[in-house]
């Protein structure tokens, strides 16, 4: 089967180092919101764990944003402009998740170097990695150090709002993460995808996509 390098080696070192830290994230969170009922480890070294991973994953997106900022995989994130092709798209996109893939019907998107995610795919990646993130590092550093973010805290509208807000989105990650796995097995074979991420970067295409991608030696590397 014909196979394209989508994935360069600072996107999949990237992608683990985020997939352990938020997995790490989500156990040490579970503990100290329900103290008592999960004892994994102490109190105090899981919000020690909690507070150190925590800046790796931030320091982990800002290489990501600055890594597609600064080369042409930035057009990976770029949004379809035509709201009737995007809407027809993921409407096709809708139809093959909801039955046409237990039918063993073709996956309408196909993949290439700068065209990785279909329509609802887009839509997710760009909601969570430029709001949803972004609004859980700032709510957990408001918390992390409520006296030293006081005005943070305030611009939220105070310590409940933003605890809310940081728990809210922590379910959404916790169920982000667990439909992410069951996605990542839905390549020709349910390993497909993540050995392509995990260990060489290519992905099996069709024999059409593979002829659509001429310059694939040139995808960044």
């Amino acid at each position: 089967m014909p196979r394209l390098y989508i994935h360069p080696v600072p996107v999949r070192t990237w992608h683990w180092i985020n997939a352990i830290g938020f997995v790490t994230m989500i156990l040490t969170g579970m503990q100290i919101r329900y103290i008592g009922l999960i004892d994994m480890v102490s109190f105090r070294t899981a919000v020690t764990v909690h507070n150190w991973v925590g800046l790796v994953l931030i320091a982990n997106y800002f290489i990501w944003l600055l890594f597609y900022l600064f080369s042409d995989k930035i057009r990976v994130y770029h949004p379809e402009l035509s709201p009737t092709k995007h809407f027809r798209n993921t409407f096709r996109q809708l139809q093959y998740y909801g039955y046409g893939l237990f039918k063993g019907s073709p996956n309408p998107h196909h993949v290439s170097a700068y065209d990785k995610f279909n329509p609802m795919q887009s839509m997710m990646y760009q909601v969570v990695m430029l709001l949803l993130v972004p609004l859980m590092f700032v709510t957990g550093v408001a918390l992390w150090d409520i006296k030293g973010f006081a005005g943070v805290v305030e611009f939220f509208g105070g310590v409940r709002v933003v605890d809310t807000a940081h728990v809210l989105i922590f379910i959404f990650f916790v169920f982000f993460v667990i439909f992410h796995v069951y996605m990542g097995s839905l390549g020709h074979t349910a390993t497909a995808h993540y050995r392509a991420m995990f260990i060489t970067g290519y992905e099996d295409v069709g024999e059409d996509a593979h002829a659509r991608e001429p310059a694939r030696d040139q995808v960044l590397r």
